[in-house]
C-alpha cells in the first residue's frame, strides 16, 4: 500500500494559489456581507485550506454606501473608540459612521470577524472597499462573485 497517497496536504506561502475577487455590496444586508467577505479572506472555500496560512483571496468590495442594517440598528448600533486620554471615550452611531466614511462600516464589520493576531491584520490588508461602483485594481482583473450564490 502507497503510503504518501495519505498525506495531507498543507499549504504554504509558496503553494497558497490567491485569487483577485470583485463583490457588490448594493442591497446586501451588513453583517451577511461581512460573513461572507470574511471567509473569502481567511480561504475557508478552498479545499487546501490551512489555518495559520493566509490562503485567502484579495477581495475588493464596491458600493459600500448601498450596504442595509434592518431593524432599529442605524441608530442603536454604536462604534466605540477610545482617544487614549482620561475620559477620552467617543462613540458613533451606524448612520453617523455612514455619512462620514461607508467604507470604513463595511471595513469595521469584516475586521471583526477575522482572527485577532498576526494573521487577521494580514488577511486584513487583503481588503479593498471602495463608495461607488469604481476601484483602482482594474489591472489585477477580479473575478465578480455574487455573494447570493455564495455558500
Amino acid at each position: 500500500m502507497d503510503t504518501l497517497s495519505y498525506k495531507t496536504k498543507s499549504a504554504n506561502k509558496a503553494t497558497v494559489n490567491k485569487e483577485w475577487v470583485l463583490v457588490d455590496a448594493e442591497g446586501q444586508a451588513l453583517g451577511r456581507l461581512a460573513s461572507k467577505v470574511a471567509i473569502l479572506l481567511r480561504g475557508k472555500h478552498k479545499t487546501n485550506f490551512t489555518p495559520h496560512v493566509d490562503c485567502g483571496d484579495n477581495v475588493i468590495v464596491i458600493n459600500a454606501e448601498k450596504v442595509s442594517l434592518s431593524g432599529n440598528k442605524w441608530e442603536n448600533k454604536s462604534y466605540i473608540r477610545h482617544t487614549g486620554y482620561p475620559g477620552g471615550q467617543r462613540s458613533l452611531t451606524a448612520k453617523e459612521l455612514m455619512e462620514k466614511d461607508p467604507a470604513r462600516l463595511v471595513e469595521k464589520s469584516v475586521k471583526g470577524m477575522l482572527p485577532k493576531n498576526k494573521l487577521g491584520a494580514e488577511l486584513f490588508r487583503n481588503l479593498n472597499v471602495f463608495v461607488g461602483s469604481e476601484h483602482k485594481h482594474e489591472a489585477q482583473k477580479p473575478k465578480v462573485i455574487n455573494l447570493n450564490d455564495f455558500n
